[in-house]
């Protein structure tokens, strides 16, 4: 028997706040978190900002020597995590700590401790290197940490597809709490690549944009590329039964997952949008959800050409006429790009929207594209009953990942 599995906490730190609260109020007003970079000299550099996190103060959620052993993506998760296990009251003791998951996932891992490494070795020899170099900058490092921290015994691993990394481990939480595995699960996903190679090598891509005011812009016309950011979300997941059972105050549920593979191309994404549309219907079957009530589509919505064109057809495939009905919007468009990080942030957006019925806006809309012609809420958060919505996170390798958050009813 598969259990429903509620939500009982979020937490998060991302270029637009470094807590649930603080996110939310800058989301639904407009305010972006994309800035010049000041972690490093962009003279060189085409681009020129990015959605860095500011203010933050590794310190304030860990002892001062464990912020000389986390990497900056593992910094990240372990101030998300104690704001969502704050929120959720869920208290991890000897006698239940194998029956709590923990799946906080990255797309790239550790890639400053990395960075580092690489330069101390050219530059002074190997005997230079850190020598948490490895714990530093292993993907699945923040789950393990977040486990030592609480003393989380059950299952724990690090998922990484991409940019639809966060929804695969948030799915993978889901299927381990659902069918009874563990009772709680600590899920999510965390990356920090605003440093020289991160950029670099995006950009040699040719996937970021090079402008520094108004960007990211997705589904607009003019949209020119990718603008990166950083940042973690997690969320606590339960089994209803164990929530209610301790009195826990339940935010949402997350009543379903699926994820495809487009078998396309290795970075672009399936122009017809097929396979993405194949997630998302099947995330709503497995919630519930028919079309005509979904109420909002959180969107990948990166900002370049080709992903927000093949996001829109595979919408309209989805959900048929139903898909100009349906508001989607990108709060990448405020963010940044966070990577792996990406659709934890945004399914904590989801929670919140359902919570406070308002849907957050996609700033930076201003020319209509032909080939984008959904309702994108420009530039202006709605007011509207929220109950059922979807996230969508696709990644380069053609993956889609797509999870189904709805409103708790008992």
């Amino acid at each position: 028997m598969m259990h429903r599995v509620v939500i009982t906490g979020v937490g998060t730190v991302n270029p637009t706040g470094l807590s649930v609260a603080e996110s939310w109020n800058n989301i639904v007003n407009g305010r972006s978190g994309i800035c010049p970079i000041t972690g490093f000299d962009t003279s060189d550099f085409l681009v020129k900002v990015a959605g860095e996190v500011k203010h933050f103060d590794p310190a304030r959620y860990m002892d001062p020597r464990e912020v000389r052993r986390r990497d900056r993506f593992e910094q990240f998760a372990t101030a998300a995590s104690k704001e969502a296990l704050a929120q959720s009251g869920l208290q991890i003791t000897e006698e239940n700590g194998h029956r709590v998951a923990v799946i906080v996932s990255s797309a790239i891992g550790g890639i400053k401790a990395f960075q580092d490494a690489v330069r101390a070795v050219f530059d002074n020899g190997p005997r230079k290197i850190n020598p948490f170099t490895i714990p530093m900058l292993m993907p699945n490092g923040a789950s393990g940490l977040i486990a030592i921290d609480n003393g989380a015994r059950g299952p724990n691993f690090s998922v990484a597809s991409a940019c639809a990394t966060a929804n695969d481990g948030i799915g993978q939480a889901w299927l381990l709490v659902g069918s009874g595995t563990v009772d709680a699960a600590i899920t999510g996903g965390s990356d920090a690549t605003v440093l020289e190679v991160g950029i670099a090598a995006f950009d040699r891509m040719g996937a970021m944009s090079h402008r520094s005011e108004g960007v990211p812009q997705p589904f607009d016309k003019d949209r020119d590329g990718v603008v990166m950011g950083e940042g973690c979300g997690v969320l606590i997941l339960e089994t209803l039964e164990h929530a209610q059972a301790r009195g826990a105050e339940i935010l949402a549920e997350l009543g379903g997952y699926s994820a495809t593979a487009d078998a396309f191309h290795i970075t672009a994404p399936a122009p017809d949008g097929v396979m993405g549309s194949k997630a998302m219907r099947q995330a709503m079957q497995m919630a519930g959800i028919e079309p005509d009530q979904l109420d909002y589509i959180s969107a990948h919505g990166t900002g370049t050409p080709l992903n927000d064109a093949a996001e829109t057809k595979a919408v309209k495939v989805a959900l048929g006429e139903r898909a100009y009905h349906v508001p989607i919007s990108s709060t990448k468009s405020m963010t940044g790009h966070m990577m792996g990080a990406t659709g934890a942030v945004e399914a904590v957006f989801c929670v919140q929207s359902i919570r406070t019925n308002i849907l957050p806006p996609t700033i930076n809309y201003h020319t209509p594209d032909p080939d984008c012609d959904l309702d994108y809420v420009p530039n202006t958060a709605r007011e509207k009953q929220v109950n059922n919505t979807i996230s969508n996170a696709f990644g380069f390798g053609g993956h889609n990942a797509v999870v189904a958050i709805k409103r708790f009813t008992g």
